[in-house]
């Protein structure tokens, strides 16, 4: 007797499945957590605190009450492998090394730039996504460096943007660098060239550059990609790479549990999956 090639196909395709589900059972990969006091105490309380942003598209956003972005799946998966839930706590670049530092969130996954001054009072894990930074403007005569004289920028409190810019600008010779300390700059007070208005979030600044308050806002592309609308448009400049890490607190144990983490995301095309997900611009291979 015949066996009609519907139930063929169907039997391959049951055949199939098991040998997907056997061959995912096998590989799933044996997660090592380090045996410390701080994810012994994040187990007991069975929830893993994590501060992510509210207003970056792609990255970490809050949607009808609910996060989502790569970050935020980050964060998820994080919880997944130490077998706890995860709760969400929504920072700025200013709040997200004082909540860090009193222990109210556990790590910060909120495109938090790895730097020489940050690592000092942080650990931090690989990168897990690397930018630059640009401006997004909405003025046609804006396209370059140069057309920035006499402008100005919109930046967020405690980001680094408004420094890169100044020592873009200066590096290539388009305004006169003294004065300027790397060390401690601050836009607010700078003018030489180009002047700034400091904002506390993205989407203060994204107010303000669509009331026509500002030329444009400065901030890495991954970030601005979410704000370019309409007849917006970067300009024709990109500097200063900028590296995303995981922040713990400085010897916290959770540190190598995070970083091994991100190695494993990275190894195993987790992160980049997540980047094509989002549609998420990169500027450089991690």
């Amino acid at each position: 007797m015949k066996i009609s090639r519907f139930i063929k196909v169907c039997m391959a395709a049951c055949l199939s499945i098991a040998l997907v589900a056997c061959s995912s059972s096998s590989s799933s990969r044996s997660v090592s957590i380090p045996d410390t006091k701080d994810i012994q105490k994040i187990q007991d309380r069975g929830v893993l605190r994590v501060g992510v942003k509210k207003s970056v598209p792609g990255f970490s956003e809050k949607k009808d009450g609910k996060y989502q972005g790569l970050e935020v799946d980050l964060a998820k998966k994080l919880a997944d492998d130490l077998g706890v839930k995860v709760q969400y706590t929504s920072v700025t670049t200013t709040s997200r090394e004082t909540l860090l530092k009193s222990g109210k969130i556990d790590c910060v996954i909120a495109t938090y730039t790895i730097t020489k001054e940050r690592k000092k009072e942080f650990d931090f894990s690989t990168p897990y996504y690397i930018s630059h930074v640009s401006v997004l403007v909405d003025d046609d005569n804006i396209k370059t460096l140069s057309d920035l004289n006499g402008r100005t920028i919109g930046v967020v409190t405690n980001s680094n943007s408004a420094k890169d810019l100044v020592k873009a600008m200066i590096d290539q010779g388009l305004i006169n660098g003294t004065g300027f300390d790397e060390d401690n700059f601050d836009p607010t007070t700078w003018t030489t060239g180009v002047s700034f208005h400091v904002y506390d979030d993205y989407t203060q600044c994204d107010a303000a550059l669509t009331a026509g308050g500002i030329d444009g806002m400065s901030t890495d592309t991954s970030i601005l990609k979410g704000y370019t609308t309409g007849s917006r448009h970067l300009i024709d400049a990109e500097f200063a790479p900028q590296k995303y890490g995981i922040a713990t607190k400085k010897d916290s144990g959770l540190s190598e549990f995070v970083n091994n983490e991100v190695k494993q995301w990275k190894k195993d095309g987790s992160i980049k999956a997540l980047e094509k997900s989002y549609d998420l611009y990169t500027m450089s291979v991690v």
